[in-house]
């Protein structure tokens, strides 16, 4: 089985989750040097919750929808990673 090709934006979301679950950051580093699709869900975790943090830092109410929108979309990545860890 070949190695997943790391990226440093997967990295930052591994990294991102490891600090979000504790409870899983040996089994996240573990499955993250093997997985590539774990390693893929990182990096749209990254994306997710990159934006999110953009869009709450604005001003106004207008981004309500978008906040939510981004919030369902990191906490089903979350669930698809915790599922993968079990």
């Amino acid at each position: 089985m070949a190695m997943p090709s790391e990226t440093a934006h997967d990295r930052r979301g591994l990294l991102r989750l490891m600090l979000k679950m504790p409870a899983l950051r040996g089994t996240l580093q573990i499955l993250s040097a093997t997985n590539s699709d774990l390693l893929g869900l990182c990096g749209a975790y990254e994306d997710a919750s990159t934006a999110l943090e953009r869009l709450r830092k604005e001003r106004g109410n207008a981004n309500r929808a978008a906040i939510a929108e981004y919030e369902e979309l990191c906490t089903d990545l979350e669930t698809d990673i915790i599922r993968m860890c079990q």
